[in-house]
């Protein structure tokens, strides 16, 4: 056989594998994140794949698949936020993918929950996210594609693939669109401040931080600002808000110190207790979100971005084997 011919032979065979592939990929929902999946799947290019759940009358309950997933790439998708039986759902899913022989497991998980957990900050309390980690490996999962983990190091604590990509592809194409004057980005505290500075620097602006003290989780004791504000558009970005106690009292701090107008932008709208309430009643000239949990109602002052394509097209270089690190260039 000439060198032209294994050329081409391997060339027709690549593609072939490829075509084959597509084929081969399936997208399942749990039930917490049907919305997204059903986008996600659609973006992709394949109907979102048939699941039922059966609840036993004590509340336990039995994830199937409604259809053959043996060979099949299966890409699961599901936050884990609360309640735990989010979590739970992808666990139990998994578990049947692997016993339905599927031939690679992908969780996709838009929200990983006990992210705060990622270390022992004082004696006798758990690493949460570590043991997340480890029951979602022992579930027979094989990769993971998440976003804007609460902390970066917990791709360490999984011994697959983790494809941890970044909301900062779709928020900061929409902040350039807002052609704000004069944009400076803002951490609500000093934990976000690399993530702040990130922005600035792809924004070519600067950016100042709250610094913030707790005397317990969710309550805010004190609140300064490092930096000059005055006479600046500035967006606060973060990639929580559970109560909106801590962004709603950065952003007051902000204005009071003279800045022209504040914004907030969020990865994962956790949004608990009274956050609704207080968006409502907060400075923010509007406070932009993703969908990677799904709002309890429409709200005047949030607007939702969709993750969708981007999970969609790491989806597609995934099943093809190519490279992601494009992904992290924002243009």
């Amino acid at each position: 056989m000439s060198i032209h011919e294994i050329t081409t032979f391997a060339a027709d065979y690549s593609k072939s594998q490829v075509v084959m592939s597509e084929h081969l990929v399936s997208i399942f929902s749990g039930r917490a994140s049907q919305n997204l999946a059903d986008k996600i799947a659609k973006s992709y290019g394949v109907p979102l794949g048939k699941t039922s759940v059966i609840t036993f009358a004590d509340g336990e309950f039995q994830p199937s698949f409604d259809e053959n997933i043996r060979g099949r790439d299966v890409f699961l998708v599901q936050s884990t936020f609360t309640p735990t039986e989010n979590l739970f759902e992808l666990l139990l899913m998994a578990d049947a993918a692997r016993r339905a022989s599927a031939r690679k497991i992908t969780a996709v998980i838009p929200y990983f929950g006990f992210a705060r957990q990622d270390r022992k900050d004082k004696s006798r309390v758990s690493i949460a996210a570590k043991l997340v980690a480890n029951l979602l490996i022992t579930s027979g999962i094989t990769r993971i594609i998440t976003i804007d983990l609460h902390a970066d190091q917990i791709q360490g604590f999984f011994d697959v693939p983790v494809d941890h990509i970044y909301a900062s592809n779709i928020f900061v194409p929409y902040i350039k669109s807002l052609n704000l004057p004069n944009l400076t980005m803002a951490s609500p505290d000093t934990g976000g401040t690399r993530r702040a500075a990130s922005y600035a620097k792809n924004l070519n602006t600067g950016f100042v931080i709250c610094y913030k003290q707790r005397t317990k989780p969710n309550v805010v004791e004190e609140i300064s600002l490092i930096g000059d504000v005055k006479g600046r558009d500035v967006i606060l970005i973060d990639d929580i808000i559970d109560t909106g106690g801590s962004i709603t009292k950065a952003g007051e701090l902000i204005m009071e110190n003279g800045a022209s107008s504040v914004r907030a932008f969020c990865t994962h709208p956790v949004f608990s207790g009274h956050a609704y309430e207080k968006l409502t009643n907060s400075i923010f000239t509007e406070v932009v979100v993703t969908d990677t949990i799904p709002l309890k109602f429409e709200h005047e002052k949030i607007k939702v971005l969709s993750t969708a394509e981007l999970f969609a097209e790491v989806i597609r270089r995934v099943v093809n084997y190519e490279s992601i690190s494009s992904l992290f260039q924002i243009k």
